[in-house]
C-alpha cells in the first residue's frame, strides 16, 4: 500500500473525526481493514466503530454514516459497548 494513500486516509480521518464522533452509536474512528461479510477485504478505510449497527430507516439523517469522505472508503464495524476495566 502506498504511504500517500495512508497519508490521505489520515487527513481524512483528522478532518472529520469529531463529526462522526457526534453520531448516535459511534464509539471510536481509526484506520483499519475494509470487513465484508465478517471477513478482512486488504483495502484500508476509515473505520467507525459502532456499539451496534442499525438499520438505515431507523437513524435520524444526521447520524447516517456516509460510504466514503473525501473519496476515502468508509466502513462501519460493530464493537458492543466499550468500557474501561
Amino acid at each position: 500500500m502506498k504511504e500517500s494513500y495512508l497519508e490521505r486516509l489520515r487527513a481524512v480521518k483528522d478532518a472529520h473525526e469529531a463529526e462522526l464522533m457526534r453520531k448516535a452509536n459511534v464509539v471510536g474512528v481509526g484506520i483499519g481493514l475494509r470487513r465484508r461479510a465478517g471477513a478482512e477485504t486488504g483495502e484500508a478505510a476509515i473505520v467507525v466503530s459502532v456499539t451496534k449497527k442499525v438499520p438505515l430507516h431507523q437513524l435520524a439523517p444526521q447520524d447516517v454514516i456516509p460510504h466514503e469522505l473525501d473519496g476515502m472508503p468508509v466502513d462501519v464495524q460493530a464493537v458492543g459497548d466499550i468500557r474501561a476495566l
